[in-house]
């Protein structure tokens, strides 16, 4: 369901694109993914909030790195989106066409997901030694840089090295997305803790415009991160999460991974809806207004 008759020049798992020559409009739509499948099932406000959330980081990293919006204003539509602009109300970006690059952007601060899996075989992860001792959960030293291959929908993203990362895009921009990766991670991730909110680990995109790396797509979403409650925090089980994983780990309980994934019941649907926006409104201080 996009809400428009107009066809997007292209789509994501979540958003579609409208290339406008110089310019790019960006519309998150309400659709989940999980383990490389489109769920059936849309998210209520679940755009909006990627959107909203993304600007408001926007705002916040300026001065860290430049970045592609344009604008969020309905009266910044061109003309012929004008007569979406309920729809699009909330939920889209206008941005600056960017050069982007063939890499997710990766940082991570706490041990989970499949860095976790990978220190528990090898004491490694994506190839970083770690000390011993850690558990689920555990705050790293420092952050870490670990970035992977951009997959196409259906596919898997692969996790690759630093050096692998030097020899797709070069030793001169594989340094600057590390660098400019981790920044921005350690400055929300300060911003966060204020708000009582852990970012335990997050991807972002970057793109090259006018020679300047900048940041580009969404940025530090439910979707992109991993978010925990600080008040409840406790190293050596999972954690409570503001993010998808709450529907990934009902798709694990209730799908053997074979076929589709199943139909989400309504009240984990309500639950996703209601994660989001408590993110939203934890991170931000903002009560959060689907058509901002």
């Amino acid at each position: 369901m996009t809400g428009m008759d107009i066809k997007p020049d292209a789509q994501g798992k979540v958003r579609d694109l409208y290339d406008l020559g110089d310019k790019l409009l960006l519309v998150a739509s309400d659709r989940i993914s999980a383990f490389d499948y489109i769920l059936e099932d849309e998210i209520p406000h679940k755009g909006a909030v990627l959107t909203q959330l993304s600007c408001f980081w926007f705002e916040l990293l300026d001065g860290v790195v430049e970045n592609h919006l344009i604008s969020a204003d309905v009266a910044d539509l061109p003309e012929q989106f004008k007569p979406y602009s309920d729809y699009l109300r909330g939920r889209f970006m206008l941005v600056k066409k960017a050069d982007m690059f063939p890499a997710e952007c990766i940082v991570r601060g706490y041990l989970a997901g499949s860095g976790l899996k990978e220190y528990d075989k090898r004491g490694t992860v994506c190839g970083i030694e770690l000390p011993e001792g850690l558990v689920n959960s555990s705050k790293l030293p420092e952050p870490i840089f670990t970035p992977s291959t951009k997959a196409e929908i259906g596919d898997h993203d692969e996790n690759i090295s630093f050096e692998r990362l030097v020899e797709i895009v070069g030793e001169d921009d594989a340094s600057q997305l590390r660098d400019l990766a981790l920044k921005v991670y350690t400055t929300a991730r300060d911003h966060a803790a204020e708000r009582g909110v852990i970012i335990a680990d997050t991807k972002f995109e970057f793109g090259r415009l006018n020679g300047q790396i900048i940041l580009a797509d969404e940025v530090l979403t439910p979707d992109s991160s991993r978010f925990w409650p600080g008040d409840e925090y406790a190293e050596g089980k999972d954690q409570p999460s503001f993010d998808k994983q709450f529907v990934r780990d009902w798709l694990n309980a209730n799908w053997d991974r074979q076929g589709n994934p199943p139909r989400l019941p309504q009240d984990i649907i309500d639950r996703t809806s209601e994660k989001y926006i408590q993110a939203y409104e934890k991170i931000t201080g903002r009560s959060f207004a689907p058509f901002a």
